[in-house]
């Protein structure tokens, strides 16, 4: 059985599936009698879009003294929104006047984004990350889907990259951040942009890219049957909608911001609607798991919840509707970890969600 973690993309909402993180791996270690245990010990394939991409990087980085050990917790993730998701998104009066308010040029200054991937990653290569992951982007010059692979970057010549150009060029939404132009270990340069603008859920492409793989036990592709997958959207409860009468008369600068938001959330509905299909009608729906506000009822409103809203209001509210969210899975959580510790077992085991 392989197991997969997928995170979707959501900029500052990134906490959200950071903190389900936070009380899955503590599960895992009580259910394992060990504290050291990380996520990265027990799932098999990571993917990840956007804030999502910077996640499973965290928990997939090893340990400068034990590579076969992870440098970071799922605790250590979240902090890294705690503490910086102000520096991420932070603009001055005179970048507002010299973007006009984000019409002219993109929002935010990249620098402190890079200064705190380069904090974290150094030299880190994607090739050296702990398990099998992809990370998407999207190439604006090649005019395509660009899709970073740990795998890829060990076996293939000329796919390899620092991780904080991977973490920085999936994280490049348009409007938000300039694009990312980086370079492979073999000099050869890219423009991408974030992949949120086709796979902000890379569920799908990961389950895909599983599908094409051979299990080693059978000697044949990976069924859907074989996989056991968690994938995790930065979505809230939210009470303001969009108001129709004024978007009547929205022109192509006004749509700009809140399309990319109405984009997102369309392409994360989308994959889970195939993917619960895909996984129900091989008989195994609960070898499936979107855990996003969807999941979950009786639960608090966010009413400020854009993806770049790193006040301290919106990340304390962020980090209090996550709290209440995850509590609220607590059952489904404790169902998850039990077949990630025991994946022998998961065809056995019957679900109460």
């Amino acid at each position: 059985m392989k197991r997969i973690l997928c995170i979707d993309g959501g900029g500052i909402r990134g906490i959200v599936p950071a903190t389900i993180l936070v009380a899955l791996e503590k599960k895992i270690q009580l259910l394992t009698n060990n504290a050291s245990a990380r996520l990265a010990d027990f799932f098999d394939f990571f993917a990840g879009t956007s804030t999502g991409g910077i996640l499973i990087s965290i928990l997939l980085c090893p340990d400068e003294n034990d590579a076969t050990k992870s440098k970071f917790s799922a605790q250590e993730a979240v902090n890294l929104y705690q503490n910086f998701g102000n520096q991420i998104f932070s603009t001055n009066i005179w970048q507002k006047i010299k973007n006009f308010g984000g019409l002219d040029e993109e929002l935010y200054s990249a620098e402190p984004l890079e200064n705190i991937l380069k904090n974290y990653f150094h030299d880190l290569t994607l090739s050296r990350l702990r398990k099998p992951c992809i990370i998407t982007a999207y190439d604006i010059e090649r005019r395509g889907a660009f899709i970073f692979s740990q795998e890829d970057a060990n076996s293939k010549e000329g796919y390899d990259f620092y991780l904080k150009d991977v973490c920085r060029a999936t994280s490049a939404a348009p409007t938000y951040f300039e694009l990312a132009t980086i370079k492979s270990l073999v000099g050869v340069t890219y423009n991408l942009i974030d992949g949120g603008v086709f796979a902000n859920n890379p569920a799908l492409c990961a389950y895909t890219e599983n599908k094409e793989k051979i299990n080693p036990e059978t000697q044949k592709s990976y069924s859907t049957k074989d996989l056991f997958m968690v994938s995790l959207g930065t979505d809230v409860k939210r009470s303001d909608g969009y108001n129709p009468q004024k978007m009547k008369n929205w022109g192509a600068l006004t749509w700009a911001k809140p399309l990319i938001d109405i984009m997102m959330a369309g392409i994360n509905d989308t994959t889970d609607y195939h993917l619960y299909s895909l996984f129900k009608a091989a008989t195994v729906p609960n070898q499936y798991h979107r855990l996003d506000a969807n999941s979950v009822q009786r639960i608090r409103e966010v009413n400020e919840s854009q993806m770049d809203d790193a006040s301290d209001k919106n990340i304390q509210s962020l980090i209090e509707f996550s709290i209440e969210m995850t509590q609220s899975l607590d059952e489904r959580l404790n169902f998850i970890a039990q077949c990630i510790v025991e994946p022998l077992n998961i065809k056995a085991k019957t679900a109460s969600v």
